[in-house]
């Protein structure tokens, strides 16, 4: 028998209680009523079933279609992990015309849902069974993670006792508003080592990123290794803000993050900045000079005081060889080249400078990405502005001049993104140069409105940097980006009609017992009721 489920948009919160009986009061509501379901981000369109909700179980079966790409075959075997032991661990291939086995959970590519696009998804839960369908495995994993939230905090503690799994009867078509989903990681001014930048990605997966910005230089550490030039990791990478020991990533780690990145659909995106920012550059590699001279290694916060020799030919032939080798170890189509904050360099001289590092960029086989300072530059249209400067309704730069000419943009509002700005004055971790960021600050805005000049079609997507001048280890970065970073999940994916900060706060309240259980550290925002 078909389903029927009524219609209910989005993130609706249920608020209707059953009317009194004669002579016995109804109970008092609770002070906040839950959500009726608290995904994050908040998918397209939820209908729910008036059914009885679908029990995991010792007999419970992880399926997939056979003719589907290994790709398939690799979700299904990620999702029967997170599941276990409370379903079979073991995942088994199916013929497409096979009906679905009761009982069982069912992941499918459909190559005609063109609606879904690359990363949606559909998922239908009854009493009896769960289907997932995507066109591509990037929908099924985005649907996974819908699963995984929809489940009960104890999928988390796989070790518990008398474990008990339940989806609610349910259906989602759920697709993404914009490509390009994105938090950007500053490794140069503190190093994080390889497991922490995977803690950080798994974070990101469970929200529905795809893109890992890794800021890999900068003027106070070189965190990647360039055999051709071995002293800038080798001098480079050995310090960091505050005088700390530094580090850096072997081509090895590097391609061992891109791939555990890639496994969970998140592409790695690298910079290098130029041609400030590079004082780290600039004390490893004395040709990178225009008076041949190796500067010291800096250790403060600074910014602006460094510049590559714009007018060498030597160092556009050592930056060919950087951007050879990581573009060979980064399977992405983009390259960022940073670009920002240059006050060393005359104007003329600092776009013809940009020109030039995008013909190096396109000459080994990437698209170029720049903060928003490259904007007036005469670039190809292919490259991708970054807006960043951005106080209270004042923008500070000319993204809209790359949207003219049919390039697009990313919105990172400083404003609004930047995950290392203070949450309130009596935050001890972050800066304040752009403001207090709260958690509402960083989820009422609007990236279609925000810049005059671009609008909804010169939109590439939305990111959210994650500077590291205070923070040190890794639970400060997950303090200082968890939970905004879930407010920049849900603009980024979700339909701008369905974004409503009350029923957001209620969904976010529900997330503390998940992120607390998979061990985050994360700021108990007091704008929002956390669940205990």
């Amino acid at each position: 028998m078909k389903l029927a489920f009524p219609r209910l948009l989005g993130t609706a919160t249920l608020l209707a209680c059953a009317p009194s009986r004669q002579g016995v009061p109804s109970p008092a509501p609770e002070p906040h009523p839950r959500p009726v379901q608290s995904v994050i981000p908040a998918p397209a369109s939820v209908q729910f079933g008036g059914h009885e909700a679908f029990v995991l179980s010792d007999s419970t079966a992880v399926v997939y279609t056979a003719s589907a790409t290994d790709d398939v075959a690799r979700v299904a075997d990620y999702l029967a992990g997170m599941l276990a032991p409370t379903v079979l661990r073991t995942t088994r291939p199916l013929a497409t015309s096979d009906p679905t086995p009761r009982g069982a959970v069912r992941l499918a590519i459909d190559a005609q849902a063109t609606s879904f696009g690359d990363e949606g998804y559909a998922l239908t839960v009854t009493r009896d069974s769960v289907v997932l369908t995507a066109r591509e495995p990037a929908g099924l994993f985005h649907g996974v993670q819908t699963i995984r939230q929809l489940l009960p905090v104890s999928v988390e503690h796989p070790a518990a006792m008398q474990r008990r799994l339940s989806l609610p009867s349910i259906r989602i078509v759920d697709t993404p508003r914009f490509a390009w989903r994105g938090a950007m990681l500053d490794v140069s001014r503190h190093f994080l080592d390889v497991d922490d930048v995977k803690r950080f990605i798994d974070g990101m997966a469970l929200y529905k990123f795809n893109r890992l910005h890794l800021h890999l230089s900068d003027d106070q550490g070189w965190r990647l290794e360039i055999k051709s030039w071995p002293a800038l990791a080798a001098l480079g990478g050995r310090s960091e803000v505050g005088g700390g020991v530094g580090g850096s990533y072997t081509q090895a780690q590097y391609s061992d993050l891109v791939a555990y990145a890639r496994d969970r659909y998140i592409t790695v995106v690298p910079e290098i900045e130029m041609p400030g920012h590079s004082n780290a550059a600039l004390s490893a590699i004395p040709a990178l000079n225009c008076d041949g001279i190796a500067t010291a290694p800096y250790t403060g916060t600074n910014v602006g005081f460094s510049t590559l020799c714009a007018s060498s030919d030597t160092v556009f032939s050592i930056l060919n060889d950087i951007i050879r080798e990581v573009a060979a170890i980064t399977p992405g189509e983009f390259i960022h080249i940073g670009g920002d904050e240059v006050e060393k360099l005359g104007h003329a001289q600092f776009l013809r400078f940009v020109e030039r590092a995008e013909k190096i960029v396109r000459a080994n086989g990437k698209r170029m990405i720049g903060w928003g300072e490259i904007a007036p530059a005469t670039l190809d249209a292919s490259s991708v502005v970054q807006h960043w400067r951005y106080s209270e309704g004042k923008s500070a730069d000319s993204s809209f001049l790359h949207a003219a000419r049919g390039g697009m943009i990313i919105a990172s509002p400083g404003a609004r993104t930047y995950l290392d700005m203070k949450y309130d004055s009596t935050t001890v971790l972050g800066l304040r140069w752009a403001g207090l960021i709260g958690i509402r600050d960083a989820y009422e805005w609007e990236p279609s409105t925000l810049l005059t000049g671009v609008s909804e079609r010169s939109l590439f997507g939305v990111e959210a940097p994650l500077w590291s001048e205070t923070l040190e280890k890794r639970g400060d970065f997950e303090f200082m980006a968890y939970p905004r970073l879930l407010a920049i999940a849900e603009i980024g994916w979700t339909p701008r009609v369905q974004r409503r900060w009350d029923d957001f706060r209620m969904r976010l309240a529900e997330h503390g017992p998940r992120l607390q259980a998979l061990g985050v550290n994360f700021y108990r925002a007091p704008e929002v009721p956390w669940r205990r």
